[in-house]
């Protein structure tokens, strides 16, 4: 028997386990705290939380050697082009935790000058809520993103990063590729 009698996942099934388990393992964020969820955001990485357990206990300064960002807390309108910006910079594949309900949808800040979601800037993968969300949620918020890693493709693609805010102007995804989390468990 033949490598070409084999089933097509024999060996690439396994390497790909492989990479997922490598990625999932070692997620690093970028620090993008806006507002009061950013406090929340810090306080997980500190003893009581320790999210080094996940193999993320250092938020990057730089988007050029991350691949998850946090969006802790309100977008103002000035502040959507360097979130973008920050976004493009990161590496492939990136993912986005939208933080707090200013974060995931305007929250009480219904004004010109609040994005209302930072999802028509930047693809979430997950909202973690709460006004401001727990150390907990956003624990359950980074597991529920491992999850998603874990069980999805390692080739996917979400688009051009080329594409600009003004150019994003009204942007939903195809089809809705995000987690809204309830209250953990």
């Amino acid at each position: 028997m033949g490598l070409e009698e084999l089933q097509h996942n024999f060996l690439t099934g396994r390497v790909e386990d492989l990479v997922k388990w490598a990625r999932r393992n070692s997620v690093w964020p970028v620090t993008f705290g806006l507002a009061c969820c950013a406090i929340e955001m810090m306080s997980v990485g500190a003893a009581d939380f320790d999210i080094s357990r996940f193999g993320m206990e250092v938020f990057r300064g730089s988007p050029r050697q991350a691949d998850l960002m946090i969006v802790a807390g309100r977008v103002s309108q000035k502040m959507a082009p360097v979130l973008r910006q920050v976004y493009d910079q990161m590496m492939e594949p990136k993912w986005v935790i939208s933080m707090g309900v200013c974060a995931s949808t305007g929250g009480m800040f219904n004004n010109y000058a609040i994005v209302q979601g930072v999802d028509q800037i930047v693809p979430v993968d997950v909202y973690a809520p709460g006004c401001p969300p727990s150390p907990e949620m956003l624990l359950h918020a980074i597991l529920t993103l491992h999850e998603k890693i874990r069980t999805g493709e390692i080739t996917r693609r979400r688009g051009p990063a080329s594409q600009r805010p003004e150019e994003l102007a009204g942007w939903v995804p195809e089809r809705p590729d995000a987690v809204r989390l309830g209250t953990p468990r």
